[in-house]
């Protein structure tokens, strides 16, 4: 077993896990019930508990007490090594409810010394590539690696094996060798746990382990993160039972979800890259609701600037019709992303043009879809040229229902581009209700005439468009990769290694029982 270098603040150790009374606490129990092993008991009397018990007793009566119910709890006789359990009457909380709601207890609040946590080592297992497979997610881990060595952390890259550069702001990078996905043959995925992979994330000795989810790679690192008791955070960032009926069979949704969920109970923290998607996960109980936190969102408000507007690429766009109006879509073309319903939105828009701005599977498809229209297909750009990209279109028009968060709609609006996007997924987390027809517009999904009503008004409108696009771009300067990358170093890993603690005291607690039966020490004879 690895020794961590991590150091918590004690309060973040979790609390006593083998529960005793005190003598010295006078909360009276009045008994109701008595069997072998064990006694049922009534909260009476009017002292105050001190004991541990008596307190989590008091607490459950409180937070009942609107009800007026007789509150019952279980509880082992002394000599009994077994944990406290609570329940109330048939009508009131159940044995599996309190369970629940020990599940659901969260770490304490970090101490103000905590918010800057010395250097550590982190671990991250990334697939596909993020410097090779161009996805939201590529900005997202691209921006917090950076920051996590800004910040004096070590950092190791476990990724697929394609386009891996051999230094990344100074993070160590292991390629893994991949193979295609079965329904999806650009999305590489690779195991991770190979020996190699094994010995050297064993020699880097990691505090943490984080992995992207749902994949492959994500089952090697849970089982690194096994072999070598570190707390192991998975972030989710691809909403798979969405995608599985648009590429397969349909009854695959209730595995994947099966699949998800046995990933999700494994690891000690999940990040969302949205509140639309932790309020999916919870719907599926995918893990308990203390345990999902949010990444917060960000975007690199110097690359995506207004400035990089560029007259050349205009041009480009549009294929030689710079005075025509410009509506722009970046990111993958896949058939995910509805992007065949733009091919509606163009038949009623015969003036406008439309730009490209990607790659993917669904490429060839929609280039043959849109071959009797004025519609550019530019491939994947990076750099500069996606920067001049956005900011010389006229409108940013996401059509995607399926989205956890989406990044290329943060960099059209930071790029002083209006959005007309549809009103799904994770997308409503970034243009909320009350900025509606302020920072951009939201329509409901696969809604012709309501999207049209949004995006009509601003093809053909270059103040309103301009006002719009300057209202986008202050309120995209609000959100900063360094900041998100320091709440989830200083908050969310704690809250990780916290859970990870009190998991591990629970795994070895029937071991310290059978420890004591064995090695109970000898009475002394007086």
């Amino acid at each position: 077993m690895s020794t961590s270098s991590l150091s918590i603040n004690p309060a973040l150790s979790p609390p006593p896990f083998f529960a005793s009374t005190s003598s010295s606490c006078s909360y009276k129990y009045t008994p109701k019930v008595f069997a072998s092993k064990v006694s049922c008991f009534s909260t009476s009397g009017t002292s105050k508990p001190s004991c541990q018990i008596c307190v989590k007793v008091q607490s459950l009566q409180c937070n009942r007490s609107k009800r007026s119910k007789e509150l019952t709890v279980l509880k082992v006789r002394p000599f009994s090594r077994r944990p406290f359990l609570a329940a109330c009457t048939s009508s009131d909380m159940t044995i599996r409810e309190y369970r629940e709601e020990e599940e659901e207890e969260n770490p304490p609040p970090l101490l103000e010394s905590e918010t800057n946590s010395r250097p550590r080592r982190i671990a991250l297992f990334v697939e596909p590539s993020p410097f090779a497979y161009i996805s939201g997610y590529k900005n997202r881990f691209q921006n917090f690696i950076k920051y996590l060595r800004e910040m004096g952390d070590e950092v190791m890259v476990v990724t697929t094996h394609e386009g891996v550069p051999e230094e990344f702001y100074g993070a160590k990078l292991i390629g893994s060798r991949s193979f295609p996905c079965p329904w999806y043959q650009k999305v590489p995925l690779s195991l991770a746990l190979s020996p190699r992979i094994i010995s050297a994330v064993a020699q880097f000795k990691p505090d943490i382990i984080h992995a992207s989810s749902p994949g492959i790679m994500v089952f090697g690192a849970l089982a690194i993160a096994k072999l070598l008791s570190v707390p192991i955070v998975m972030s989710y960032h691809t909403h798979v039972p969405v995608y599985i009926p648009r590429y397969t069979f349909s009854w695959l949704v209730k595995p994947m979800w099966l699949v998800i969920k046995f990933l999700h109970r494994a690891a000690d923290l999940t990040l969302v890259p949205s509140a639309a998607i932790a309020k999916d996960l919870q719907a599926a109980r995918v893990t308990a609701a203390n345990r999902i936190r949010l990444w917060n969102k960000g975007v690199d408000s110097d690359s995506f600037h207004p400035r990089f507007r560029s007259q050349e690429m205009r041009l480009r766009l549009s294929n030689g019709e710079p005075d025509r109006p410009l509506i722009v879509h970046v990111g993958r073309l896949g058939v995910e992303k509805s992007l065949d319903f733009l091919k509606r939105v163009m038949d009623e828009l015969p003036e406008a043009r439309i730009a490209f701005i990607g790659d993917g599977p669904y490429r060839e498809e929609l280039e043959k879809m849109f071959s009797s229209m004025p519609a550019v297909f530019t491939g994947m750009l990076q750099g500069e040229e996606l920067s001049q990209a956005y900011a010389s279109g006229d409108v940013f028009v996401m059509p995607s229902e399926s989205e956890t968060l989406g990044l290329v709609v943060l960099e059209a609006m930071s790029s002083g581009l209006p959005v007309v996007a549809a009103r799904a997924g994770g997308i409503p987390d970034i243009i909320p209700e009350d900025q509606q027809g302020k920072t951009s517009y939201l329509f409901n999904p696969g809604d012709l005439d309501d999207c049209l009503s949004k995006l009509k008004p601003l093809l053909h409108n270059q103040e309103l468009r301009e006002t719009i696009g300057k209202a986008a771009r202050v309120e995209m300067e609000k959100y900063d990769w360094r900041a998100a990358t320091r709440k989830i170093r200083n908050e969310q890993y704690n809250a990780a290694i916290w859970f990870w603690r009190k998991k591990r005291a629970q795994f070895l607690r029937p071991l310290q029982w059978l420890f004591r039966r064995v090695f109970q020490p000898p009475a002394i004879e007086m």
